[in-house]
């Protein structure tokens, strides 16, 4: 079995493929569980008031603090394992 970081790797590369398009909460938690995963911790500024989009991200993100890159990496594999089916 590949190691967790490969299997992240694939996991970003198969929810590029996925036929349909998750909701809105399903993105952000992706987005919030891959960047956490590859990232750490939210870092950097919050975007600007009008940024509707990246404000959404970034506070998605920041719900993710303290959590593990390791433990945020395996629930992004599982969401996406879910999501191919």
């Amino acid at each position: 079995m590949p190691d967790l970081s490969a299997q992240f790797e694939q996991a970003a590369k198969d929810v590029k493929s996925l036929v349909e398009r998750p909701d809105e909460n399903t993105l952000l938690k992706l987005y919030a569980l891959y960047k956490q995963g590859s990232e750490g911790d939210v870092n950097g500024p919050k975007p600007g008031f009008f940024d509707f989009v990246g404000t959404a991200k970034y506070d998605a993100w920041g719900k993710l603090a303290g959590t593990s890159r390791e433990e945020a990496m395996k629930k992004y594999v599982a969401l996406v394992r879910k999501l191919v089916g």
